[in-house]
Parts: structure tokens; sequence; C-alpha cells
């Protein structure tokens, strides 16, 4: 809630950004006020904070006064997570906790479901799967690697940008490319999933961003959008909505493969286990 008044307040009326400055500044107080007492507060009128509720898309002073306990339920919002020098260690990871929730539940409120299930059908009758990602998205990548052959499916996650290009342009039809990246700008991802299409692949991306460059080259787009900037201190929650993406993608295909597969991963998990402590498999 915070983050969209925070967003809606430059297309705000002058008298409703009043009431989104006051909101903002000290969202606690206006959860506790009446309608009478936010209009005080900030010095307008009530039939202003009535219309300043509407046009942040709530249906009345009471749902959005529900909203913003739902938001800040979750923890302190972005708008108020930003870290500084003088900050002690203790309120620096507060307020990472607090970033990266609140990030990850605006990821989720974005996340296409219907998305999600048609990437499930691609990788069920996926040939193979190529993985590509670069920098932070690498280690998605790798994630992505380590879960899927698991699920009996093929996957590669290729680091090197030598190996890349040749493993996107050997791509066949039956093949899935999964392009990640955040921002959806980076060239060389966005000319990965051309190549992979070119040859006839399917195309999925997960990224930040679907008005991008590399959406011209997907056929599914997994939008995770989150509250990452380029401040300094910021958090790389983009990484971590990246994850959970790939966490999701992986048990949806592990429910459709049916009890005989996961019997096999049950005994995996087992042997796993053995192995730590050192035991006869």
């Amino acid at each position: 809630m915070l983050e969209l008044v925070r967003t809606a307040r430059v297309d705000l009326r002058k008298s409703d950004r009043k009431v989104a400055d006051v909101l903002l500044s000290d969202p606690h107080r206006i959860l506790n006020a009446t309608v009478a007492e936010t209009a005080e507060i900030a010095e307008v009128s009530q039939p202003t904070v009535i219309r300043f509720c509407t046009a942040i898309g709530c249906d009345g002073f009471q749902d959005f006064k529900i909203r913003l306990a739902q938001s800040l339920a979750l923890g302190t919002p972005a708008t108020q997570s930003a870290i500084s020098d003088e900050d002690a260690p203790d309120q620096v990871a507060a307020k990472i906790f607090d970033y990266t929730m609140t990030s990850l539940d605006w990821a989720r409120h974005k996340l296409d479901i219907g998305q999600m299930n048609a990437a499930v059908e691609l990788i069920l009758n996926a040939r193979s799967l190529e993985i590509f990602g670069f920098g932070a998205s690498a280690i998605v990548a790798q994630d992505f690697q380590q879960k899927f052959p698991l699920l009996g499916i093929p996957a590669h996650a290729t680091l090197d940008s030598h190996q890349q290009v040749m493993a996107a342009s050997m791509m066949k039809p039956g093949d899935v490319a999964v392009t990640i990246s955040n921002t959806g700008a980076t060239m060389s991802i966005v000319e990965l999933a051309r190549l992979a299409r070119e040859q006839g692949a399917k195309v999925i991306s997960i990224t930040g961003a679907s008005q991008t460059a590399l959406a011209n080259y997907s056929d599914i787009l997994i939008n995770v959008e989150t509250l990452d900037n380029t401040d300094l201190f910021t958090p790389t929650t983009s990484r971590i909505a990246a994850l959970v993406a790939v966490d999701i993608l992986s048990t949806l295909v592990a429910r459709r493969l049916g009890s005989d597969h996961n019997l096999q991963l049950v005994r995996m998990k087992r042997y796993l286990a053995q192995m730590r402590k050192n035991e006869v498999f």
C-alpha cells in the first residue's frame, strides 16, 4: 500500500498529496486515525481524505485502513527501510529483513500464475533445458540447474559467455531456453533468447520487468517485480524473488510427475542424509 501511494503521489491532486505525505511520513499514526483526524493531520477536508482513498484504488476509507494494516503487519515499508551510515548493526539487520519481506510480498501480488502454469507445461514437454544468466542471475541459473535434473528433466546452466552462445545456437525445436535477467535489458541475455528462438526453441524468461527487449523474444514471461533500486545499501531482493520463482516452478513440475518419481526423490534424500552422517548407503 505504501509503495503504491509513493509511486502514485506524483499524479495526485495537490490536496490529495497532502494526505499521501502524512501517510508516508507516519503510517502508524494514520492507521489509528479516523477520517476526521486524518483530515486534521493533513490539513485538508474530510471529503479530500475519501477522494484520496478512491484515487489510490481503495473502496473508501475502511478498505484503505484494512489494506494499510495488512501492509504494516508485514514489516516496515521499503520507503522507510533506507540504510544510513548512522544505523547500528541491529537496525541494519531489521531494515534488510523488513525490506526483503515487503519486496517479496510485492512480487507475490505481481506474479502471473497463468504464466507460471504455461511454463510448467513447456518444461514438462521439453527435450532439455538451457538456462542463461549473468551476475546475480547466474546464481539463480545454477539453482535452476540443481533442481530440475532431480525431476528427470535435463538442465544445463552454462556460465561462460562463449559457451552460452554455442548452446543457444545449437538448440532445436522441443528444447526450452530459460533466460534470467532482473532488468530484462541485458543485451547478452536478449541475444541468447533471440538465438534460441531462431533455432525453434521456446523461451521462458524470468525478469523483474515486463516491458523490455527480453519480452520481445519470450514465449512465456514470468514477472518477479521487486522494489529493488540502485541505492548503495539496497539488498538484492531481485535475486531472492527469482529464486522463489524457481522454487515455485520446480514444485509445480514435481507435483505433476506422479508418486513413482516422488518415491525416487525420497530415496535420494535418504541417501544424502546417510552421506552426511557418514553412513553406508
